[in-house]
């Protein structure tokens, strides 16, 4: 601006401190630590990551183009095989590039980031779209000097996304090729949860999948396998194995009876007492227990309603033992010039995917982050944490899942607003 740092009292800076081989985001990746428990992974993998490994590694020392599927139930170490590549090619002085569907996934990863954000993928897709990079910025020059790029939870991912990523690669690097010619590496379990579609047919959900987009034919699937019993508790585990192998009898053709072993008896008569005793099923001595991490993330009770889940949570923070914080939100309409929606209409509201009007907390409880605030510092969404301590407009946590597990950090107040598919008449902000 014509100005100088002296006239305002800053430190002189010299050319040490510059550093302009390279834009930042290229600075960034090539500053990651490798651990050393990554490096030293590859000598621990099992023969279907093996296999996987060095067919992977083997495109990319060779810069042979390559698009890959890594397949196959949670559990069976694809995470383990991302961060053993990853570690292997930065090792090399190599840049790879690590993202995932959601943010807590990607913080499991070195560097990891969102497809979204990293890929500058639009969030209204449609079949000819294409990322938001030109081929001047900072995320071009990285996605040229890439050797690796892995996309984990890619059979969550929208097959329209990973399609304009497609197209927006081959137009950045100039080469006619799947993703320009880059050794490119997917994972993910159909199995699993499918491309959301709000209010979608099943036609409309399976023809959003990455299954049924052009590039499948030609991705190469390799698959991971793993003892399922040796992993997993083995009533559970048996009892499953006997439904996936269609040995566990069937009533009536279409019901299959869960052992009494596993279920909790529940009666409408009793429904408190029949709640209270899943709660201490689930979660034993929580008032003792309920200070530990460990203790916390462990364990988990699944639900089909709203409505069941703030009921069970409402009960659960009562047995915690720790201080008791509310927070109210602020909520407002934003183009309602008329005051057609008062303040008392918008607390009433509960919105999915937006945090209640009345947020009752403890010490000791778990939360989930609902925004990316400092992805690369692990606040990033769906990130767990464990609350710590309360201030007026402040929340004190502690991250209790991925790589930056421990880390002690402060949640501001956020201005959030539901999706458009939400459809309200009415632009909601509630921070």
């Amino acid at each position: 601006m014509g100005n100088n740092l002296d006239d305002f009292d800053l430190p002189c800076i010299n050319s040490d401190h510059l550093d302009l081989g390279g834009c930042r985001e290229l600075q960034e990746e090539s500053s990651i630590v490798v651990e050393d428990d990554h490096l030293r992974a590859k000598d621990n993998l099992n023969p279907d990551q093996k296999f996987a490994y060095d067919t992977i590694v083997r495109h990319v020392d060779s810069n042979c183009p390559g698009v890959f599927f890594v397949d196959d139930p949670g559990g069976t170490g694809k995470t383990y095989l991302y961060n053993t590549l990853l570690a292997e090619v930065h090792s090399r002085g190599q840049i790879p590039i690590a993202t995932a569907s959601s943010g807590a996934t990607a913080n499991n990863m070195p560097g990891g980031c969102t497809a979204h954000s990293r890929f500058k993928i639009p969030l209204i897709l449609n079949n000819n779209s294409l990322c938001n990079i030109s081929k001047q910025s900072g995320t071009a020059q990285l996605l040229r000097h890439a050797k690796l790029i892995i996309w984990d939870e890619a059979s969550m991912a929208k097959r329209q996304a990973v399609e304009a990523f497609d197209r927006t690669m081959q137009d950045i690097i100039g080469v006619r090729l799947p993703f320009g010619g880059k050794v490119m590496v997917f994972g993910g379990d159909f199995r699993q949860v499918l491309p959301v579609i709000k209010k979608g047919t099943r036609a409309q959900i399976v023809d959003s999948s990455l299954r049924m987009s052009p590039l499948w034919p030609g991705i190469t699937k390799l698959r991971l396998s793993v003892n399922m019993r040796a992993r997993t508790d083995p009533l559970f585990s048996d009892f499953l194995l006997r439904v996936g192998d269609g040995e566990e009898d069937m009533i009536d053709g279409n019901f299959i009876r869960i052992p009494d072993e596993m279920t909790i008896p529940y009666t409408i008569e009793s429904e408190t007492r029949s709640k209270e005793d899943l709660i201490s099923a689930i979660f034993p001595s929580i008032e003792m227990n309920g200070t530990s991490s460990e203790y916390i993330i462990s364990r988990a009770i699944l639900s089909t309603k709203n409505e069941n889940v703030d009921e069970i949570n409402d009960e659960l923070i009562s047995r915690f033992s720790g201080q008791e914080r509310i927070y109210y939100s602020f909520d407002e309409a934003e183009d309602d010039v008329n005051n057609y929606y008062p303040v008392e209409f918008l607390i009433s509201l509960s919105v999915a995917g937006l945090p209640p009007h009345r947020l009752r907390l403890k010490i000791g409880c778990p939360v989930i982050l609902l925004r990316n605030i400092d992805p690369s510092n692990g606040l990033c969404n769906r990130t767990r944490l464990i609350c710590r301590g309360f201030q007026r407009n402040v929340i004190d946590a502690e991250i209790a899942v991925g790589q930056h597990a421990g880390k002690r950090v402060f949640l501001p107040r956020i201005p959030m607003c539901p999706s458009k598919n939400d459809m309200y008449p009415f632009k909601l902000k509630r921070k």
